[in-house]
């Protein structure tokens, strides 16, 4: 194995202790599982996600900057958070859905965060969220005033897929909740037009949740017939 191709993946320990030795598993960097994997890397492990909060202080300046600044013009975050992590330099706050509007208003507001930006909204589908929430909505924010940057992530069940507008807050949550509603089926009440963006008005299901299959209609393109993703080249 090459130098290149070890170094893009984590070594389990094995009975010896030896990284990749016997007993141990390799863990690869796509994170991939039950997909027939095409990476070349042979028995990927997934790993089980931790939900708790990174501990305090978080080590990052800008993080602890923003949440300190949030804890003070928002006394009731407390129960407004499920849990808040720092990873990989990133801010990510996890809110509960009843609390989504407030804090991002005062996101968008307080002088110490002024998130002015709603650079992008998206969706997330895990089907194994241990939390039994598989759909994750993500909205990434930019501090223009102070160049920082926060992701704030609300998590819904199948069952009960709501979540508060944020056209409220930032208008430019428009059609990126138009698109998230489209393909994964979260869906925002009280915006201003919530209807599909991409997929046709009498489209049934959302192609982007994990569960969708993959079937499909063969598409003309310059004089060849590109067949349905579920028809074309088996990695298995």
């Amino acid at each position: 194995m090459s130098d290149e191709s070890t170094a893009s993946a984590d070594l389990i320990p094995g009975a010896a202790g030896v990284p990749g030795g016997p007993g141990g598993q390799r863990r690869d960097a796509f994170g991939a599982g039950d997909s027939g994997d095409t990476s070349g890397f042979g028995g990927l492990v997934t790993p089980v996600p931790i939900l708790s909060s990174t501990a305090r202080p978080f080590g990052d300046a800008d993080a602890d900057a923003v949440y300190d600044a949030l804890e003070r013009a928002f006394p009731q975050l407390g129960d407004a958070v499920e849990r808040v992590v720092v990873d990989r330099g990133e801010l990510t706050v996890h809110v509960r859905r009843e609390s989504l509007v407030a804090v991002g208003q005062t996101l968008r507001d307080d002088p110490d965060l002024r998130f002015e930006l709603l650079s992008s909204l998206s969706g997330v589908d895990y089907p194994d969220d241990v939390t039994g929430r598989r759909l994750h909505s993500v909205a990434h924010l930019t501090s223009m005033t102070h160049r920082r940057r926060v992701r704030v992530e609300v998590s819904v069940t199948d069952a009960d897929p709501t979540v508060p507008s944020l056209t409220s807050v930032w208008p430019t949550a428009d059609w990126h909740e138009r698109e998230t509603y489209d393909m994964f089926g979260i869906v925002y009440t009280g915006h201003p037009g919530l209807t599909r963006i991409m997929m046709p008005d009498d489209w049934i299901g959302h192609p982007q949740r994990k569960d969708y299959p993959l079937g499909g209609i063969p598409v003309d393109y310059k004089g060849a017939t590109i067949p349905p993703p579920d028809e074309r080249r088996s990695y298995s």
